[in-house]
């Protein structure tokens, strides 16, 4: 599977509405141009209101898809677009042109946010031109140093994503720098323990086997050299990194030095919530969209 295929099955999931928080952004504009000629989703658009008319004048004029919500400041805007997302308004809540921190305090506001009690984690999807399969990255942008608890629910949020996109029993690698379990390493003992309980039935959906360094977990050649029996060496789908430094800059290394595509999600909340950067191309955020709406359809 390749991201365009989650396009196309993403285009045919009809009905689903999209939440922006602080729209007035030229590539979030480009995304929505692209989305509606591919008749992806309904949008509803929260911020500056004449500067959203002006953006859409200039690519795609009035639409019968889009709505426009006038709000006087970011925070109102993120406000506004977690309360639609959270009344069921909308079936998915999307950052524009506003800093994480602003979108994610709403998101998390034990009034009106989005939390269910399970933890939030980042899900990057890579469609890398070397690979015969997309690869789940994860967390590489929500949790810092995340304790085995922690990496118990980031794996169930991975496994999840990649069932919604069609892949059954995903494997999964925990990260680590060896394939054995050193005392002085915290990676290699968390591996190990969610090895054990996949193995016994306390996590389900999925088989996973760790510590693996990474040339291990994706590459045959590298498992066989090192002697590495397992049946997700060299077949990971899904690579659960150690902390959020390992993750960002493998995530950085696809994107710039692989050539890779890349969408992404938060995972865990009461909808998929679209944080991509705001300095993402329109075509990553129109993967990203199109990976929320494929992890709504149940």
């Amino acid at each position: 599977m390749k991201l365009q295929t989650v396009l196309q099955n993403a285009a045919g999931i009809q009905g689903k509405r999209v939440a922006i928080a602080a729209a007035e952004d030229h590539e979030v504009i480009e995304m929505i141009r692209k989305a509606l000629e591919l008749g992806l989703a309904e949008f509803i658009l929260f911020g500056d209101e004449m500067k959203i008319y002006a953006l859409l004048e200039g690519k795609i004029g009035t639409s019968h898809s889009i709505r426009i919500v006038h709000a006087q400041s970011p925070k109102t805007a993120a406000e506004m677009a977690v309360k639609a997302v959270r009344s069921k308004e909308a079936d998915v809540l999307m950052k524009g042109g506003l800093p994480t921190a602003v979108l994610l305090k709403e998101v998390l506001n034990k009034e009106y946010g989005l939390r269910t009690g399970s933890v939030l984690s980042h899900v990057a999807v890579f469609d890398i031109p070397s690979m015969d399969r997309l690869l789940f990255l994860t967390d590489v942008a929500m949790n810092m140093q995340p304790d085995l608890q922690q990496k118990l629910q980031i794996t169930s949020n991975a496994v999840m994503v990649a069932n919604r996109l069609g892949v059954a029993n995903p494997k999964v690698a925990p990260i680590a720098a060896v394939e054995v379990v050193n005392p002085s390493m915290q990676a290699t003992l968390d591996a190990a323990v969610l090895t054990q309980m996949n193995r016994r039935g306390q996590i389900e959906g999925c088989l996973i086997d760790g510590p693996m360094a990474l040339d291990v977990a994706v590459s045959n050649e590298a498992a066989i050299h090192k002697g590495i029996e397992s049946e997700v060496a060299g077949q990971a789908d899904i690579l659960l990194m150690p902390n959020i430094e390992a993750g960002n800059v493998f995530y950085k290394s696809l994107t710039y030095f692989a050539q890779a595509k890349v969408g992404g999600l938060i995972a865990g909340a009461k909808a998929p919530i679209i944080l991509t950067s705001r300095s993402d191309t329109a075509e990553s955020k129109l993967y990203s969209l199109a990976l929320a709406i494929c992890t709504t359809n149940e």
